[in-house]
């Protein structure tokens, strides 16, 4: 062992002196920028703690599992996105922007040591166990997560379908952490999805931003275009945790005519991008409100940013995540790859998106929402209540024996589901409101 570390040690030897040697010149020329010299005694205590850990450590490791600790630790220490993808972590990730891959469902990052819930996407076992973005996790199993990777708590959610964990959490407002156990499952996301709120008046929510969820959305709206004039749209966005750049743009732009739908700038020319918005508004300004909350991040903020510096839609809710960075893939020779933060997003405007977020023009604050049951039972009073009320003189009778028409049952029990999301309930009501403002000015 100790002969192993002594010939790397060597080696690294040989190679900062061939390193000294070709940076000869360049080391003059930047005699005045001290800052931006070789780090010497960083290096020299690098290979200390190498050597250290070979000659000492309480078990054998190799040099190749230490050198991608290293690499992974080098990563990891520079933001929240940046990290080391092994060949199976690359596959992983490449399966994943598809719209398939094996896991629970879970759009995550770290946070204090910690793994923080970005959003549980819809329909996953995540979701229908009851997880909630913001929550910590600070176990997995008995596995304590402090300590870990991103990628190896990530790696150990992900598993064989049909197998059990245990996730405890802590969440805001709980005395305790809880214990929410999850099957893991084949994650197949849809990521549009879209149906009528009330007539004319069309509900889109996309889950994520995957490679086809520009063309998915088009098609969505055709069908929404089919079941009638549409006279308003709702961009659900919420808890959407993003995912591909190209797709933002996509979305953003079929409701833009033209101008600017984001742009990146970093240290390199390569980070330094221009979208714009190609012609054609696929809704002919149709008015539409956009719903985000703390749980909307990153490529979702721009279709939000970009919606809102052109006017085209109104947004609502809560404020978004702030994820303004870019991470670029960049691939390996061993058949992995490095998830770079390269740059910064912006708005069309010239505002960050990072750690600032999408403010709504219209906030909604968290509520407490009562039952249906709740409802009915503290329903307000009125005439048609009262003992003895005359009748309505207009009013049919075979309608007074057979009650509502089924068109109104049906629209009961929408307004019904309505009434449990409140903010989509308020955006179908700011729709209305700009419909009758419309026709209140063309009389």
């Amino acid at each position: 062992m100790r002969k192993t570390t002594n010939l790397f040690l060597i080696a690294l030897g040989a190679f900062l002196g061939i390193l000294l040697g070709t940076c000869g010149s360049v080391l003059a020329e930047r005699e005045a920028k001290k800052a931006e010299t070789i780090p010497f005694v960083e290096l020299k205590t690098f290979t200390e703690v190498f050597g250290r850990i070979q000659q000492d450590y309480v078990e054998p490791v190799t040099d190749k599992k230490l050198l991608e600790n290293a690499i992974r630790g080098m990563l990891s220490g520079l933001d929240p996105h940046s990290s080391y993808l092994s060949p199976d972590q690359y596959k992983e990730l490449r399966i994943g922007t598809t719209g398939q891959f094996g896991g629970l469902g879970i759009e995550v990052t770290m946070e204090n040591g910690f793994v923080k819930v970005i959003a549980p996407i819809d329909d996953t076992p995540a979701q229908k166990a009851g997880i909630k973005p913001g929550d910590l996790i600070i176990r997995l199993d008995e596995k304590p997560v402090k300590g870990m990777s991103l990628q190896d708590a990530v790696k150990i959610m992900r598993g064989k379908p049909g197998t059990d964990i245990v996730l405890t959490i802590v969440r805001e407002g709980e005395d305790k952490p809880l214990k929410i156990k999850i099957t893991r499952d084949i994650i197949k996301i849809k990521s549009v999805k879209s149906k009528l709120l009330e007539k004319g008046y069309g509900y889109l929510r996309i889950t994520s931003f995957q490679s086809r969820t520009g063309n998915q959305m088009l098609k969505e709206i055709k069908k929404l275009q089919k079941e009638g004039n549409l006279k308003g749209i709702v961009l659900d966005l919420r808890n959407n945790p993003g995912g591909v750049l190209n797709a933002a743009v996509a979305v953003s732009d079929a409701f833009l005519d033209q101008g600017l739908i984001v742009y990146t700038d970093g240290r390199i020319e390569d980070a330094k991008m221009k979208f714009e918005a190609t012609p054609g508004d696929i809704l002919r300004d149709v008015p539409m409100v956009v719903l985000i909350n703390p749980g909307s991040a990153s490529a979702s903020e721009i279709v939000a940013g970009a919606l809102q510096d052109h006017k085209r839609a109104i947004i609502m809710g809560q404020k978004s995540f702030g994820k303004g960075s870019v991470q670029t893939i960049l691939p390996l020779s061993n058949g992995g790859a490095i998830k770079l933060t390269t740059a910064r997003y912006y708005t069309p405007s010239g505002r960050s998106i990072q750690a600032e977020g999408i403010v709504p023009d219209i906030t909604l604050g968290t509520l407490r929402l009562e039952t249906i049951a709740e409802a009915e039972e503290f329903k307000p009073l009125t005439e048609a209540d009262l003992s003895r009320h005359l009748e309505n003189g207009t009013k049919s009778k075979e309608k007074e024996k057979t009650g509502e028409s089924k068109e109104k049952q049906e629209q009961s029990k929408e307004n019904q589901a309505l009434l449990k999301d409140y903010p989509l309930h308020e955006a179908l009501n700011v729709l209305k409101g700009i419909n009758i403002a419309k026709q209140s000015l063309n009389k």
